[in-house]
């Protein structure tokens, strides 16, 4: 059986779900990311920046976007530098401005993903996968991009056996 990871970076507190502004007490990539956990037995990683975003999820969103058009590479508490060990690799995050918050970048160019099965996951409210492919084509140098998953927000706390039977036919 093929070990797993799951590199994620979720926002809780304050986003956007169904049409309307919310407080999250755990994101909605977090949630996914558990799911997938549990289906396959994968190890987790959460992406979490130095510097936190604006609480306030407007303020957020602009900041989101100076950083995607600035092609900035934010700060990480800690980076993962060894994924020897695994042989299926799952990036997951929200859908910001069409492809992931550029922390996921910062983390992803520390790696070697030559010979790895890399997959994306997204969560979104209506963008599905959005740019994820592409972003892992660039960004994961050597891997094969697998089949990706893309969850709405607004569903991942009932998305369970969605993500189960993703992970068990992607990952196993």
């Amino acid at each position: 059986m093929a070990k797993n990871l799951v590199i994620f970076y979720s926002r809780k507190g304050s986003n956007y779900v169904n049409g309307e502004i919310r407080n999250l007490p755990e994101g909605n990539t977090a949630v996914v990311a558990r799911f997938i956990q549990q289906a396959v037995d994968a190890d987790l990683f959460e992406i979490e920046t130095v510097k936190d975003y604006p609480a306030d999820y407007k303020a957020c969103t602009e900041e989101a976007q100076k950083e995607l058009m600035g092609n900035a590479r934010p700060g990480l508490k800690q980076y993962l530098t060894d994924i020897t060990d695994y042989e299926h690799i799952v990036v997951a995050g929200p859908c910001w401005w069409g492809t992931y918050p550029m922390a996921v970048v910062s983390q992803l160019e520390k790696l070697d993903f030559s010979g790895k099965h890399v997959f994306p996951v997204m969560t979104h409210e209506g963008s599905g996968l959005a740019g994820a492919p592409l972003a892992l084509r660039k960004h994961c140098k050597g891997a094969v991009i697998g089949e990706g998953l893309a969850v709405r927000g607004a569903e991942a706390d009932s998305s369970g056996e969605t993500v189960a039977r993703w992970a068990a036919k992607n990952l196993q």
